[in-house]
């Protein structure tokens, strides 16, 4: 029997290579969002700390070295936090470009998988289509052994 042969498989291997990579580089600048995140949600408790801490030093005696300590905690928070939301959304743009990046990359492995898909479909048309020229053959040749009577008929059958 015939075994199906796609001409373009080594193209499909190489796609489909090339969608691992792009999911792994997706699944890293992910990881790297993430990371991102985990370092604002950080700061933002450290300088929602200060600020208590601000607070709790207002409302008791009065050290104003301390005070201003605390506030240029605070001030240097505000900054960190500003420098760690464009780290943040730079990693948001990376994780969406490598998304974009994925999905053109599967959608030409879907392609080639399709392509492969109806290379079969026409292998199996062709497959059948041989099946049936032999078939065809076949009963030719029965047909022609009989000397062209269908089967030997008796004369009781007539």
């Amino acid at each position: 029997m015939a075994k199906f042969r796609y001409k373009m498989q080594n193209i499909l291997n190489v796609k489909e290579k090339l969608e691992d990579q792009a999911k792994n580089e997706f699944s890293l600048a992910v990881a790297e969002r993430n990371e991102e995140q985990e370092k604002l949600e950080k700061l933002l408790i450290k300088q929602s700390g200060y600020e208590a801490r601000l607070k709790e030093l207002s409302l008791g005696a009065l050290d104003f070295h301390e005070i201003r300590t605390c506030k240029e905690a605070i001030n240097t928070m505000k900054r960190l936090i500003r420098d760690q939301m464009i780290r943040l959304s730079k990693a948001e743009r990376k994780v969406e470009l490598q998304r974009q990046k994925l999905n053109l990359a599967q959608q030409e492995r879907k392609t080639h998988d399709k392509l492969k898909e109806k290379a079969f479909e026409v292998f199996l048309d062709e497959l059948n289509k041989e099946e049936m020229k032999q078939i065809d053959e076949l009963t030719s040749f029965k047909y022609g052994m009989n000397d062209g009577k269908p089967d030997e008929e008796t004369e009781d059958d007539q």
